[in-house]
């Protein structure tokens, strides 16, 4: 299987993991050295996390504040080292508040294992 054809299918039972819920299959995915950064945070690169332990910490926020969250309408692409997910995450916040927002993420793979995760969303008014 070639590289982009091997991070396609990575990405797809990397969706599957996050919508299960499932941190440490998710975790299985990332190398030691990994990095992810969110949409949101105080630098314009979002908020960033380093290292297996602080990306796990990072990816259980979703979890926390959309419990319910489901990434749907998933389009993946590969190219070299690089893969890219488009999704719709729906979901519910705990105060009750529907989430419905376009997304994307891309992520940088050495060995098969994700070195970084770089996340954006729409912002919705």
């Amino acid at each position: 299987m070639s590289d982009e054809a091997s991070i396609l299918a990575t990405l797809g039972r990397l969706a599957a993991a996050f919508n299960a819920h499932d941190i440490d299959a998710i975790m299985q995915f990332f190398a030691d050295d990994c990095s992810l950064d969110l949409p949101r945070g105080p630098d314009p690169h979002g908020r960033r996390y380093i290292g297996r332990d602080a990306v796990r910490r990072g990816l259980m926020t979703r979890f926390e504040t959309t419990p319910d969250v489901h990434y749907g309408e998933i389009e993946s692409f590969a190219s070299g080292n690089t893969g890219m997910s488009k999704w719709l995450l729906t979901g519910t916040t705990p105060a009750g508040e529907k989430v419905r927002v376009r997304g994307c993420d891309f992520y940088t793979f050495r060995d098969g294992k994700v070195v970084r995760k770089d996340s954006y969303w729409k912002i919705v008014d």
